[in-house]
């Protein structure tokens, strides 16, 4: 049984931006910022004097933590994903999936207020949950883009999403900066603004997810559940369907194996760029706080200039140059950035092509997908969308455990852009799009 067509309408579509806007809080301030830093500062304080901490009885180079925790975080979501995205697919309270995933991932970062002194692992712990929690919510919610968005415009509309995400980010971290900056003269210690920080982006994120939760509206599945089978059931058996039906969209599969290699590069340089900064140029974290922060509002404007630069030539292009410009960038980091203000130029060109290599991306690969399956598909492709890759993280950590140079952990990370970038340019998107019996993009 299939539904009625979509409508379109700008109340959702702003509905749909809203949640952009309420979790880019979570990627920012937690993941791009202040967690790091902070857990790698607290195992550093439990270190012995090897400079590794005891996980279990294995040692750990305290400063391999935090890329630690984040590939674990992604590697729970590897094989949970797809399943929240069967589950969203057949079910008729997607919008009330999204609530209940955002406010448990947002319950999980407030309580990122009590790690403090030896607590390295609980902060670990709670970054698990939150992180699984932001990615599967982020399945829900890209899955709508094809049922608030026309195709001829699912560009504009992806774009647009992340720059009020890069916004509704950077505005809460201008808010934590002059926290930061100030706490002194309001009686807080470094490590106390840092923790009210944390839970500050929990907060946003709880409160701004209303918006969605009541602008949203749910649809009829494009699938019927069979009759007498538990929704579970029905999940998993269409996802061992999609996994063993994607081959029929080679293209499809195409893209999506390029796209989280080099998605999963850009996603750890995002995350351990500011452990970059600390370590390796003693900067301090208000100064970290100043360049990420213009990072954000940089990549509000990236977005919307890639998204120009698609309609002239062509989305897969653009994406293709962004990738070039990061592997660019890489070489200037590893073999020119030596201060603070080589810091910020650095920070600038990825802000960038930040917007843009993520926001064309996630909109071509909305044109790939069946009908009825939006969710599962995004699952997959989530596994490394905003703050989250595990491949990327891992090989980050074992290259700096192994070489303890954070030079060589960035370095490393080119083969990844270089791979994708292989990739990619072997899809063709007008291809996937009539594979999947969507009608291509005029831009593909």
């Amino acid at each position: 049984m299939n539904g009625p067509e979509p409508g379109y309408s700008v109340r959702e579509q702003r509905a749909w931006y809203a949640y952009d806007w309420a979790n880019s809080a979570f990627s920012t301030t937690v993941v791009a910022v202040l967690l790091g830093p902070y857990l790698t500062a607290l195992a550093k304080a439990g270190a012995n004097a090897a400079g590794d901490v005891s996980l279990f009885g294995i040692p750990i180079a305290a400063g391999s933590v935090w890329p630690y925790a984040v590939s674990l975080s992604v590697l729970t979501q590897v094989f949970a994903l797809p399943l929240f995205g069967a589950l969203a697919d057949y079910g008729q309270r997607k919008r009330e999936m999204l609530g209940a995933l955002a406010y448990t991932g947002a319950s999980a970062t407030v309580c990122l207020f009590f790690v403090d002194g030896s607590r390295w692992m609980l902060g670990c712990l709670l970054f698990l949950i939150a992180n699984f929690a932001f990615g599967a919510s982020v399945v829900v919610y890209n899955s709508f883009l094809g049922q608030i968005a026309p195709p001829d415009r699912r560009d504009d509309i992806s774009s647009k999403g992340w720059g009020f995400g890069y916004l509704g980010g950077g505005l809460l971290l201008a808010l934590n900066l002059a926290l930061f900056s100030n706490a002194e003269n309001v009686g807080l210690s470094e490590a106390m603004a840092v923790r009210v920080s944390l839970a500050s982006a929990g907060l946003w994120w709880a409160v701004f997810t209303l918006i969605p939760l009541f602008g949203l509206r749910n649809r009829i599945p494009a699938r019927a559940r069979p009759d007498g089978v538990s929704p579970l059931r029905a999940a998993l058996a269409q996802l061992a369907h999609t996994f063993s039906g994607i081959r029929n969209y080679p293209q499809t599969l195409l893209f999506l194996i390029a796209y989280l290699i080099y998605n999963d590069a850009i996603q750890t340089v995002l995350t351990m760029a500011v452990q970059f900064g600390s370590e390796e140029l003693k900067m301090s974290v208000g100064d970290l706080t100043k360049a990420v922060l213009m990072v954000q509002f940089v990549a509000f404007g990236g977005a919307l200039a890639f998204d120009a630069a698609a309609r002239r030539v062509g989305n897969k292009r653009a994406v293709m140059a962004a990738l070039s410009v990061w592997c660019v960038t890489l070489v200037y980091i590893y073999a020119a950035v030596h201060s603070s203000t080589e810091f910020y130029l650095a920070a600038a060109v990825i802000g960038v092509v930040m917007g843009g290599s993520q926001a064309l991306s996630r909109s071509i690969f909305s044109f790939m997908i069946p009908k009825g399956q939006e969710a599962e598909y995004f699952a997959v492709y989530e596994i490394s969308d905003k703050g989250t890759s595990w491949l990327g993280p891992l090989f980050f950590g074992v290259a700096y455990q192994v070489t303890r140079s954070l030079r060589l952990a960035i370095i490393s990370l080119i083969l990844f852009f270089l791979a994708g970038l292989v990739i990619l340019a072997r899809v063709d998107v007008r291809r996937a799009t009539l594979e999947a019996g969507n009608t291509p993009p005029a831009n593909a």
